[in-house]
């Protein structure tokens, strides 16, 4: 038997450190944004699905559509360079080597 508890786009989460709103939290292979502020041993909640806005290095060459999209946590962006960096989605839109910015659906795969 199951009983349903949430549609899958958010997931409970209490920091031991204070979390603040737009954080990138990573959890194993679950990579989670926080929509509001989350005081240390609080509980809140990580958004894991979704299209996002992230900061992209702009020395890094563009990328397109589909593309696997990556989390460089020492650097706080998005990359679609595999190395030691999570992988988190897909990129939603192009984005030019100059871009600053790019878009990101998050892709939470249990399976991962």
């Amino acid at each position: 038997m199951a009983t349903f508890l949430t549609d899958g786009s958010t997931v409970e989460y209490t920091p031991s450190s204070a979390v603040t709103a737009g954080d990138v939290v990573v959890q194993g292979n679950m990579v989670g944004i926080a929509p509001l502020d989350i005081a240390a041993d609080a509980l809140g909640a990580l958004q894991i699905s979704g299209v996002f806005t992230f900061d992209k290095d702009n020395t890094e060459s563009g990328v397109t559509v589909g593309v696997d999209a990556y989390w460089d946590s020492g650097a706080s962006q998005a990359t679609p360079t595999v190395g030691s960096n999570q992988l988190m989605g897909m990129f939603a839109e192009t984005a030019a080597t100059a871009d600053t910015t790019c878009r990101v659906v998050l892709l939470n795969d249990p399976s991962a």
